[in-house]
């Protein structure tokens, strides 16, 4: 079908009608044999319709999405599911790229779609890609992990699917490895490749979780400790780090201190901790930022929380860096510019999740209390004289008369207000409650 065709299905409409009798028809034309170029120029204008939710539903039926999944080299109604193979052109892997691209806006934007991926097994053709692609082939690794990720993250029956029978954390390790050029030295260990070095491989049980879990945070520690190009790249690459590190059990960080070929501290019983410094740096950075704390900071938070509490070396340690020797504490804790002033500004901020992580975290660090530090300036304090200790009982009861005189000032110039409890627990005007509660009584005794 050319373009004279197509123009000739439209007619005089709104523009979410144009919108969809445009989409339609491009989903028609790239049914038919045409070539390559012109493939990926009507996916990529499918790709922008996509993004509209009342313009794509053409592409949201089960013809649509199977025609994407072909044009993208995948067959989820076939055995075996991935035909992507080396012989592809560089016209022809930008035409599978565009329609992953494609796939995954209308999969993010569309419970029918969603739908649809699930019921022709999308997920399984998928995992399949993932493990025949080579690293020379980024894009359609990385779009294919990027639509693997919406179809588990919009369908629980997907992900379940996943973990039972596809051993998606094998998978994804796998992928994760290759992507780093992950060299492992021990069991959980990993080191950058060093050349000529055969690498040593990881331990093969498949079917043991904890096993995958503890390699996956081995991966993690790996690349916290990398760097990139630019600061922003290694920022992002850390951020991903401490998503995925937040959503694993806390039992399985000890192998990010655990390293036993590279070496350790000998305060912390030999334990690692340049991956938790790299941590405790990059929740400094997100705090100087000052925007997003809930999406940028709080999994960061979560993480050296959870680790803290788990693990006593790690809580050791960051409780060294973060919290201060007593000498220190007459100083306002809010006031300065280290991480523990930092964290304790974050207890006053108006997001009330941001505020409770902050503390928590405190929390978990200071186990033993402080008599001294009052509770509500959070500093140690000199005792304070009690200005009622050389009075007289006449002074006393001249002191509180005064006082009286005063509060009865307050409450007739409307400055402050007696309160009470209503019966529903509720807080009004004193005068209010006392006059429900009279009446609540009458009512009771006239009934008897």
């Amino acid at each position: 079908m050319d373009l004279k065709s197509i123009l000739s299905r439209l007619e005089t409409g709104n523009e979410e009608d144009i919108e969809k009798k445009v989409c339609q028809s491009l989903v028609t034309a790239l049914g038919t044999q045409v070539r390559p170029c012109c493939q990926r120029a009507s996916l990529e204008t499918l790709r922008i319709l996509s993004r509209d939710k009342c313009a794509l539903s053409p592409m949201a039926t089960r013809e649509g999405m199977l025609g994407l999944a072909g044009l993208a080299q995948l067959h989820p109604t076939q055995e075996g599911g991935d035909q992507v193979t080396d012989t592809l052109t560089p016209e022809q892997e930008r035409v599978v790229v565009e329609a992953l691209k494609c796939l995954c806006n209308v999969v993010y934007n569309s419970p029918a779609a969603q739908q649809v991926g699930a019921d022709v097994n999308l997920a399984q053709s998928l995992c399949a890609r993932l493990h025949a692609t080579h690293g020379d082939r980024h894009d359609v690794g990385l779009f294919s992990l990027r639509l693997l990720f919406l179809l588990t993250a919009l369908r629980p029956d997907v992900r379940g699917g996943l973990q039972s029978e596809l051993r998606a954390v094998l998978l994804l390790t796998e992928v994760l490895e290759r992507t780093l050029h992950v060299r492992w030295v021990g069991p959980y260990e990993a080191a950058a490749p060093e050349p000529g070095a055969p690498p040593i491989p990881a331990e093969d049980n498949e079917r043991d979780r904890q096993h995958q879990l503890r390699l996956m945070v081995g991966v993690m520690r790996h690349l916290l400790l990398l760097r990139t190009e630019t600061e922003e790249k290694t920022e992002e690459a850390h951020s991903h780090a401490v998503n995925l590190l937040s959503n694993l059990p806390p039992a399985y960080l000890d192998v990010l201190i655990d390293v036993p070929v590279q070496g350790g501290l000998e305060k912390y019983d030999g334990k690692n901790m340049d991956s938790i410094q790299v941590l405790l740096e990059f929740l400094e950075k997100r705090i100087d930022k000052g925007s997003n704390y809930k999406e940028g900071l709080m999994p960061v938070l979560s993480l050296l929380t959870e680790g803290s509490r788990c693990l006593r070396h790690i809580r050791r340690y960051i409780k060294a860096q973060v919290l201060p020797p007593l000498r220190e504490a007459k100083v306002r804790p809010e006031i300065g510019n280290t991480i523990r002033n930092k964290l304790v500004r974050l207890m006053t901020h108006v997001d009330m999740g941001v505020k409770q992580a902050a503390a928590e975290l405190l929390f978990v660090l200071c186990k033993e209390s402080e008599t001294k530090i009052n509770p509500i300036t959070g500093h140690v304090e000199e005792p304070m004289p009690n200005p009622m200790e050389d009075m007289t009982e006449e002074q006393k009861e001249y002191e509180a008369q005064k006082m009286v005189i005063m509060l009865d000032e307050l409450i007739r110039k409307g400055v402050i207000q007696p309160m009470g409890v209503r019966s529903d627990c509720t807080v009004a005007p004193l005068q209010e409650t006392l006059h429900q509660q009279h009446a609540h009584e009458s009512s009771g005794s006239d009934s008897d």
